[in-house]
């Protein structure tokens, strides 16, 4: 199965699926069925434009990419490994940490030693 994201003003607003026989049309296949708009496919396993395509996701044509908004509004786009980065890197000391936006850095969540 063929997965295909509906793409208005840069956001996907659908996914759909279209079967094996018609992926190499699928937007012309997806328009047939009453369907109008753009549609671009995505791939389940990730195989091309970065990620599966979810609602709510950015296209962009440019890099023919999907991305998620980002999770925090001061975390910054690496177009180089195609990921969101907070401003400041996690450390790397065994321990788990969760983001404070508030603050943006990262918080222990480690319970603290007795």
């Amino acid at each position: 199965m063929a997965h295909f994201a509906k793409i208005e003003n840069g956001i996907v607003t659908n996914v759909l699926v279209v079967p094996d026989e018609q992926e190499h049309r699928g937007q012309e296949y997806l328009n047939e069925l009453g369907l109008e708009g753009t549609w671009i496919q995505t791939s389940y396993n990730a195989n091309i434009r970065n990620k599966f395509a979810g609602i709510g996701d950015e296209y962009f044509d440019l890099e023919d990419i999907f991305r998620s908004p980002s999770p925090f509004d001061s975390w910054i786009w690496n177009a180089e490994d195609l990921t969101w980065e907070a401003p400041t890197p996690k450390p790397n000391d065994g321990q788990r940490y969760r983001w404070d936006e508030e603050y943006t850095s990262w918080i222990s969540v480690e319970p603290e030693a007795e």
